[in-house]
Order: structure tokens, then C-alpha cells, then sequence
């Protein structure tokens, strides 16, 4: 056999294919020439140039972020939020502004600002709580409307000390107060803080602090408090502020028995906390701080307490749970004791108003209370025309009382409060001044059912502050909504690290449900009453004008 040599065949294929990967490098080599971006010009004008239109642009950012979040001719302070610039992370499309590093969000976060180096989400809670209706402008506190004010300075004598020592002086603090806020507890700036329309102001810088204490600092003394139907201790801090602690009685997401009426229901921990929050979402600011807290039965109430009788009721469970009973009128006993698991027990702290040596509180007979009763009905039960009675009444025929209570029903309603027979106002403002929404721990227990009964203020005398109405609409509104709201709202609070959030579902579902009724019930009331607008001598008071008794709404904002 003759073999024949080719090796001019096979040189010319590997020149071939070098050649060929030579000029797929240079098309790759043009390729990544072509998309680097041209460098910017030294030329001063290009230079100046581009930092005017620079410098143009950052004005023309800084005016739409200090424009209104509302037109100029919108007067019902409702509009949704401003238009968001594009943050220089985002990609501008068909479908609106969606987010480099995402395909899967396709929406900007509500309240969302254009920052540099990313878009800054600003929460639902900051967006509302930033809403013009919660930033209206108000006059200076006359010295008058003060609820408390610092003494004039007292000649000074040997016998004086410019210390406030406890009388047992175990745990508290050698604190030396002047008159500057600024050496005073946090507890002591709320009290000196309260005016004759509000417990507080939005913003208060004061209430990050005092949340904190109440959460965490030591707990020096822990007794029971006097009357009421059911167990609750005052704690005191090394500062000397006291708080009114109230333990967790039953589950989180329990909901009360159908068959349980509701005088005789558990008051919860947790509705007393959700209470504040939801006060304070609506505008009221009339719940004093509440938190959540975890504490320990043995350290923080048996082996502090100077109460002897309840510290008789201290006693081990079979399973070694430390529990304790205390004594009031119902569910005082060890049938209904309270226990540690085995000795962390939750709980809700309140913050004390001043003492009543300071401020006196005068307590008022609700005219919507319920009779308290299994087979007998009140009178505003009974009468369709009741409300009219009530109006021609002292303090109701004149200034705010009668909206007052209207809030305080609308407040009762959206968290299903059935146990409103009395409310409290404090005695230097007169009836010129708001009411204390106090005792909140009967709300929350059923969130499968709507009481609206609760509503009859409203229904029957079909009365509202426009304030009020322009926040529930808002609160309406999906860029907020008022279960997202407090969702986040909670969520603040130390006791919402748990594994269980302090209301279940449900009940934030129900909120929303709830503000439906209460919106369609102001409707209704305005198709009825011809949807007029009065006042009622103005703002913070006066006497029923000639057409009060045919206007729905209350302006309080002129």
C-alpha cells in the first residue's frame, strides 16, 4: 500500500482558522470601543454649562419636594400624594418606574423620595402622620391653657432642697430639677406638656423617650390600684414616674365568647395598647402613652411591692408558674389569678396623668351609657329622637361637648368598645376642653362582629368636626388605609417582637370594615340634613347658631 503525504491541505486549514479568530478578536476589540462613553469636554464653557443645567435641575428637585402635598385649589386636603421624581437606581418604562436590581416590583414604595444613591422608602405611617391634616397650623398656647406651669422661684432657705427625695428612698433617684424642661424627666415634660385640647402635640419630640422608659427602666415599687372592676398595679420608676400596669388576662388572638355580655369581659393588654395607637392615627391625642412590656412577677411585683394584701395572693401553680390574684370585684380570686410563664408575664403600662392634688379630673355620665342590664335598655335605646334632648342639656347645648362625644363613639366603635358609661375631663378648662379616652380594655374582643349601637351619638344627632371627617376619608384611602396604618403602627411597640402580633388579622381587617360603616353613616347624614355646613360660634366654642340644628358637619378648621 502507498501512503501520500498532504501537509499542504492541513497548513492552509489552521492558517484559515487563525485568520478567522484574528478578526473575531478585532470585531470584539471595535465593539467594546464603540460603547465607551465619550469623555466630557475641559473646555470652561462646557464646564459651566453643564453645572447650570446642573445646578438648574437640583432647584427645580428642591421646589417639587417643598411644593404642597395638595393643589392649591384643593380644599378638602384629600388629594394623593405628590408625584415621585425617578431615584437614579430606577429604569423609567411603559409600565411606570421599576427598580434596577428588581423585575418583580414594578411600583415604587408609597411615600417613596428621590435620594441619592437609592430610593429612600418612607413608611405608610410616616406618609400619613407627614399629611397636611396632621400638620395644620395652630396658634401659640395662651399661659392659661397650660394644664400645669413651673412655680415662680421661691426665696431660697436653709431648711429648702433642691433634691426631690422619696420618703422611702430605696431605688429612686437624687434628681435636682429647675426650671429648664430640659432637666426634667420624660414623664414630668408629658404632664407639663398637656393643654387644654390635647394630651400632646404632633410631633412630640418627648415621646420616643418616655416610650423607652416605660418599656425598660427598673421598677422600683409595683402596688395594687384602688378601684375598678378588675386587677391593675402602679408601678413607680427610679425617676419617680408611675405607670399603671394592667397583665395580659387572656391570648392575644382570642375573641370574646358571643355569650359573654360585655360588662362582664376580660380587659386586655393589648386592646389598651392598640387603643393609643389608634387614637393617636385618628387626630385625638387623648390616651396618655401605653407600651407593652414584659416583666418579671418575682422581681418586678413580689419582691417590690409594700402592698401587704396583695402580696398575700402571690402562690406557685402546679405546673411552678408564680401567679398572683390581688383583690378587686371580679376576677379576683385563684380561679382567675394571673400567672408567669414561669415568671415573664405581659403586659400593658400606662402612663399616669398628673395626681389629682395637681390636676383635678371631673367625671361625667356618658349620655349614650348603657344600662348595665340583661333585660333593661337604656333610654337613647328606646327614643329616636333622644339626641335632641341632649342638646338642649348642659355642658351639650353649647361649645364641643356633643362632637367631643361623637369622636369618643367613633373611636369606640372602629375597636368594638361596648364599656364606655363615664369619661373624664380635667376641671381647670370647665367644658371648654377635650375629653380623656381612659379605660380602653374591654375593645378589641370580637372582630367577626360589628356592634352599632356604638355608633347612636352619631347616627342620632348626625354631628361631626370636619377634622375628623377629612382624616377617616383619608384614612380610607389605599395609598394608606387604616389597617396598614396601625399594622405598622404596633409594630413599634417592644411587645410586637413576638411571634404573635398584638391584633390578630382579623381585627385589623375589621378596622377597615368598621370605617366603612362609620363613613357611610356621615353619608347618610348629610343626604338627610341637605349636607350644609355651620359652626358653632367657632372653633373652641360659642353657642348653636340659627341653622345649627340642620348641619352635619362641624368646622372646626376656619
Amino acid at each position: 500500500m502507498r501512503w501520500v503525504r498532504r501537509p499542504r491541505r492541513s497548513g492552509t486549514i489552521c492558517l484559515c482558522v487563525a485568520s478567522f479568530a484574528l478578526l473575531l478578536h478585532l470585531l470584539l476589540l471595535c465593539f467594546a470601543f464603540s460603547s465607551i462613553p465619550q469623555t466630557q469636554s475641559c473646555n470652561p464653557s462646557s464646564s459651566s454649562s453643564s453645572s447650570s443645567s446642573s445646578s438648574s435641575s437640583s432647584s427645580s428637585s428642591s421646589a417639587r419636594r417643598d411644593a404642597p402635598l395638595h393643589p392649591a385649589n384643593d380644599t378638602s386636603g384629600l388629594a394623593p400624594p405628590p408625584a415621585e421624581t425617578t431615584p437614579p437606581d430606577t429604569l423609567k418604562t411603559r409600565r411606570g418606574v421599576v427598580p434596577r436590581d428588581s423585575k418583580a416590583r414594578r411600583h415604587p414604595p408609597v411615600g417613596g423620595e428621590a435620594g441619592g444613591g437609592g430610593g429612600v422608602s418612607v413608611s405608610k405611617l410616616q406618609a400619613f402622620f407627614s399629611h397636611p391634616l396632621y400638620n395644620l397650623p395652630s396658634p401659640a398656647v395662651p399661659e392659661e391653657d397650660w394644664l400645669l406651669r413651673v412655680k415662680p422661684k421661691a426665696q431660697p432657705s436653709k431648711e429648702s432642697s433642691l433634691f426631690w427625695v422619696s420618703t422611702l428612698q430605696d431605688g429612686y433617684e437624687d434628681v435636682q430639677w429647675n426650671s429648664s424642661s430640659s432637666s426634667h424627666p420624660p414623664w414630668l415634660r408629658f404632664h407639663m406638656g398637656i393643654s387644654r385640647w390635647e394630651l400632646y402635640p404632633n410631633p412630640d419630640p418627648n415621646m420616643g423617650p418616655l416610650v423607652q422608659q416605660l418599656a425598660t427602666h427598673h421598677i422600683v415599687s409595683a402596688v395594687q390600684k384602688s378601684g375598678g372592676t378588675q386587677l391593675k398595679l402602679v408601678m413607680s420608676f427610679p425617676n419617680y414616674g408611675q405607670a399603671i400596669f394592667k397583665p395580659m388576662k387572656q391570648e392575644r388572638d382570642e375573641e370574646t365568647n358571643f355569650n359573654l355580655y360585655y360588662f362582664s369581659d376580660f380587659e386586655r393588654h393589648n386592646a389598651e395598647i392598640a387603643a393609643f395607637h389608634l387614637d393617636r392615627i385618628l387626630g385625638y391625642r387623648r390616651i396618655p402613652p401605653v407600651v407593652g412590656r414584659l416583666v418579671d412577677v418575682v422581681k418586678d411585683i413580689k419582691d417590690v411591692t409594700t402592698d401587704h394584701k396583695l402580696a398575700r395572693t402571690f402562690f406557685s401553680s402546679p405546673v411552678g408558674n408564680t401567679c398572683f390574684y390581688g383583690q378587686c370585684s371580679y376576677y379576683c380570686s385563684t380561679e382567675h389569678a394571673v400567672c408567669g410563664r414561669p415568671t415573664a408575664l405581659e403586659g400593658s403600662v400606662a402612663l399616669m396623668l398628673p395626681d389629682l392634688s395637681l390636676a383635678i379630673r371631673r367625671t361625667w355620665r356618658s349620655p349614650w351609657r348603657r344600662s348595665y342590664s340583661r333585660s333593661k335598655l337604656a333610654k337613647w335605646e328606646t327614643e329616636p329622637d333622644y339626641c335632641s334632648t341632649v342638646k338642649k342639656t348642659a355642658p351639650y347645648d353649647k361649645g364641643t361637648r356633643l362632637v367631643d362625644v361623637v369622636d369618643l363613639a367613633i373611636l369606640d366603635f372602629l375597636m368594638s368598645n361596648m364599656d364606655r358609661h363615664h369619661y373624664e375631663t380635667f376641671e381647670k378648662f370647665g367644658n371648654d376642653t377635650f375629653l380623656l379616652h381612659l379605660d380602653n380594655g374591654r375593645a378589641f374582643g370580637r372582630h367577626s362582629k360589628d356592634e352599632p349601637s356604638i355608633l347612636a351619638p352619631l347616627r342620632q344627632c348626625c354631628r361631626i368636626r370636619r377634622s375628623t371627617w377629612l382624616r377617616l376619608r383619608l384614612l380610607a384611602l389605599p395609598h394608606f388605609r387604616l389597617s396598614d396604618v396601625m399594622r405598622e403602627s404596633l409594630g413599634r411597640d417592644p411587645l410586637s417582637v413576638a411571634t404573635t402580633p398584638l391584633l390578630a388579622e382579623p381585627h385589623l381587617a375589621a378596622l377597615d370594615r368598621r370605617l366603612t360603616v362609620v363613613l357611610r353613616a356621615v353619608n347618610r347624614c348629610l343626604e338627610e340634613k341637605g349636607g350644609g355646613a355651620g359652626t358653632m360660634g367657632g372653633a373652641r366654642g360659642g353657642v348653636w347658631d340659627g341653622a345649627g340644628d340642620e348641619v352635619v358637619i362641624y368646622d372646626d378648621m376656619s
